[in-house]
């Protein structure tokens, strides 16, 4: 009979981080990351219990800020630099669940995509 043996978990103290923040129509998405990358902490407003067009709205990214921020504080976390992408409804109230949970921003930088004339318009409705 095979043990499986339980090593202890190695006790993350990172300091300094990125909250990434992917706001769309229909949901907000935030992730926090170590600065290499690699992600510590996550939530969205989907699994945070909103459903349908609720998903979407300024107190769902606020709600979800917040339990990313609750999984960060535990790691140790303290300063973050904040990365928005996306057009979506929830990117300033996100911000502010980041900072009302405990978390100090540094910095805020905005790559939402500029619309360039690319993709051909889809052919007219004719009715």
């Amino acid at each position: 009979m095979n043990r499986k043996i339980n090593k202890p978990k190695r006790k993350l103290n990172i300091s300094v981080g990125f909250a990434c923040i992917h706001a769309t129509f229909n949901n907000t998405i935030i992730s926090i990351t170590d600065l290499q990358g690699n992600v510590l902490a996550w939530s969205s407003a989907g699994s945070n219990g909103f459903k349908g067009s609720r998903k979407k709205t300024q107190y769902a990214a606020q709600v979800a800020a917040r339990t990313a921020t609750a999984q960060a504080l535990k790691l140790g976390l303290k300063k973050v630099g904040v990365i928005i992408n996306g057009p979506g409804s929830g990117r300033e109230l996100a911000i502010k669940g980041l900072h009302a949970s405990g978390l100090g921003i540094v910095s805020i930088e905005d790559k939402t995509g500029v619309p360039h004339n690319g993709c051909r318009a889809p052919k007219r409705r004719r009715v």
